[in-house]
């Protein structure tokens, strides 16, 4: 592959929902510029950017891949990206990395929830974009439809670029609306055709709608415009590019990514009116972490940012990175400056799905890769270590769905923490942890299907067989009541004995844990007391009721006895843990559980229904917030263990529309039938 400037590349990222046929249009463009001799098919398994064993498997992208192709002396890096929900920030790094999204829609289907998101999303981040509407040779199309739904959805700024000849099995061909051509296809190849007589009033009519656009980039150009005076070309095309970049319109091409219809199209409005990476319209790219930008050129210092890593069991790993400024070459000095170490790297060279081009160096705005990086890892900065540079991370979204695993032999254990480390590398987003409260190992996600992936991935990639086992809340024990007891410790069986009596209160207290001492007269040496203190403390860990952690109590030692020589801090500790033991029983103990903050993000037609589900939850809503983009936030509470699986139920009643992030909050009580069956189950898990 030959050497590119920056201004003549590209970087879009290729986004939508899941099985809109992303891949596809990668494959078909791939095809077009030469690429590909024959091509490839997402049933067959024997696509580019779908290689990994589990997207084979399933037919459906489950990971970030990179296809660069080139058109008319332009370099464009395809980001394919998943369009399954569960893998949104793979999609957001991808989109992070490039200047423009080119955002697929099934004809068939219309505007799908993924679709309608990352619409939503790219429109919020100012990111330029294009929409292929792919499918169109498919049966029970409706193209005037998907236009319209399009309009009420996102407004009059998406405009038909290209009007379609036929619909289904009667598609043949496409209109150029800017140039006023039309084309039919056999296979990817085209020629010109006229325009039928009976579409030519709907042709003008797109086309005034693409001159008031144009006529609103520009002062002149809207008195020219309200003139009635006619652009001339260049003018026009500048207008559509301005018109572009920021966003006052959405190019819409429709086509069909399996016979080819359109993809020449695709390739010359990616060229022509998508940004370059260093075009000062293009607002899009890493900050730095002051918030300054880094001028995207080959003449500055090199720097650029990991957004991608691929751990292969046999390659080993490889970073995916995008020069943000200067060039890297096979000999350049690899310094991370997020890690502040100087790091060694294998081979420098440009990915095509799995393949790896070599190259001597890679510049500003383009996409590379290297592999061996031991310290690297996605969202990390590497630059010249004499011109340091820190660009901000890239932020993932939280996990809001968690598996508790344990692996099936003894053998696996060693080995699991080590494979689930190399999978987290591969997707931030995919968090593991092992809980050191209740012991268990914790794997956390965005749904049901990124998690059983993970677990796929442990078996047949890393040889780790695990099993799903229900998952343990942190529940906590407290005392409602007060008490008074003796807790007395004697031991004689021939020589030194053991003795050891302490009279303690218990009560609550707003505090985790508070000791006090009221002793008088020195019934209990001051020598003893430190004893007495741990011996409570050391019975927090496990109290009466289910075994959890004792908190929010407040002992008070007040009186005792002691013996001259049996006694000892031993004796005291465990006269201490008697104490504390009778105390909890005569306190009135209680079980508490973990309260969680939930935020709940969903369209306001779903409201009843979230609400709703929330009080069947045990949960309150404690407000409501109407944010700018329509939607609505619920703000509310819930108790943990009613949370388990609310991702996969909250994507069921919202049709995937909805949002959710939840923290811990509090402890409260638990209602006494329930507390009834965990301290009944804890008895005989025991």
């Amino acid at each position: 592959m030959k050497s590119y400037s920056t201004e003549k590349i590209r970087n879009l990222a290729l986004v939508g929902h899941s099985a809109s046929g992303k891949t596809s249009v990668c494959e078909a463009l791939l095809y077009k510029t030469g690429n590909l001799k024959r091509l490839g098919k997402v049933e067959d398994g024997n696509t580019v950017t779908d290689f990994d064993k589990e997207e084979i498997s399933r037919g459906v992208s489950i990971s970030t891949a990179i296809a660069p192709v080139e058109w008319r002396d332009f370099k464009i890096n395809l980001i394919d990206t998943p369009g399954y929900f569960d893998f949104s920030g793979e999609v957001y790094s991808s989109l992070r990395a490039s200047e423009a999204a080119l955002v697929v829609l099934d004809a068939q289907n219309g505007i799908e929830v993924g679709a309608e998101k990352v619409l939503k999303y790219t429109e919020n981040i100012e990111l330029p974009r294009i929409i292929f509407v792919n499918k169109m040779d498919k049966e029970n199309v409706n193209f005037a439809k998907v236009v319209s739904d399009l309009h009420i959805a996102f407004g009059k700024k998406v405009i038909p670029f290209t009007l379609a000849l036929g619909e289904g099995e009667n598609f043949k061909g496409i209109i150029d609306v800017l140039n006023k051509k039309a084309y039919e296809y056999d296979g990817f190849e085209r020629k010109e055709v006229e325009i039928p007589e009976i579409r030519i009033e709907e042709v003008n009519h797109v086309y005034d709608t693409i001159v008031e656009v144009v006529a609103e980039t520009d002062d002149e150009l809207m008195e020219k415009f309200f003139d009635g005076e006619e652009f001339s070309h260049e003018e026009f095309m500048k207008g559509v590019t301005s018109a572009l970049l920021s966003g006052s319109a959405v190019p819409l091409i429709c086509g069909s990514a399996t016979t080819g219809v359109g993809i020449d199209m695709l390739l010359d409005i990616i060229t022509d009116y998508m940004p370059a990476p260093n075009d000062e319209r293009a607002k899009r790219g890493f900050r730095n972490e002051d918030d300054n930008v880094r001028k995207i050129s080959v003449n500055e210092p090199f720097s650029a940012v990991v957004f991608k890593t691929i751990v292969d069991p046999f390659i080993g790993r490889i970073s995916i990175f995008k020069v943000m400024s200067g060039k890297i070459t096979k000999d350049t000095e690899i310094f991370n400056s997020t890690k502040d170490e100087v790091d060694k790297a294998a081979g420098l060279f440009f990915l095509r799905g799995k393949t790896q081009i070599e190259t001597s160096e890679i510049v500003a705005g383009d996409i590379g890769a290297v592999s061996k990086l031991t310290l690297t890892e996605t969202g990390d900065t590497i630059c010249d270590k004499q011109n340091k540079t820190l660009y901000k991370k890239i932020k993932y979204p939280k996990p809001n769905l968690y598996f508790a695993i344990e692996p099936k032999s003894k053998n696996d254990e060693d080995k699991i923490s080590q494979a689930l480390h190399k999978l987290h590398e591969e997707d931030p987003s995919f968090v593991s942890e092992r809980n050191s409260e209740t012991k268990q190992h914790l794997i956390g996600g965005q749904g049901n299907v990124q998690l059983q992936i993970v677990l796929d991935k442990l078996k047949n990639v890393y040889g780790v067989e695990t099993n799903i086992v229900p998952l343990r809340i942190a529940y906590r024990e407290t005392i409602k009541g007060k008490s008074d007891v003796q807790g007395k410790h004697k031991k004689q069986s021939g020589g030194a004995g053991q003795y050891g009596d302490v009279f303690m209160r218990f009560e609550p207290t707003a505090e985790e844990f508070e000791f006090a001492e009221e002793v008088f007269g020195g019934a209990v040496p001051r020598n003893y007391f430190p004893a007495v203190e741990k011996g409570i403390r050391d019975s927090l860990e496990k109290g009466i009721l289910a075994g959890y952690p004792v908190v929010n109590v407040k002992a008070t030692l007040y009186d005792g006895s002691y013996h001259p020589v049996d006694s000892n801090e031993m004796a005291f500790k465990i006269a201490a843990s008697l104490a504390f033991k009778k105390g909890m029983e005569q306190a009135h103990p209680v079980l508490l559980e973990p309260i969680m903050k939930v935020e709940v993000k969903i369209p306001e037609s779903y409201m009843g229904d979230v609400m709703g589900d929330l009080n069947k939850r045990r949960g309150k809503v404690l407000g409501m917030e109407m944010l700018e983009d329509g939607t609505q936030l619920v703000i509310g509470e819930a108790p943990h263990s009613e949370l388990f699986e609310y991702a996969i139920d909250l994507r069921s009643m919202t049709q995937a529309r909805g949002d959710f992030t939840m923290e811990f909050d509090r402890y409260e009580e638990v209602p006494a039938n329930i507390a009834e069956k965990i301290i009944e189950e804890s008895k005989t898990e025991k």
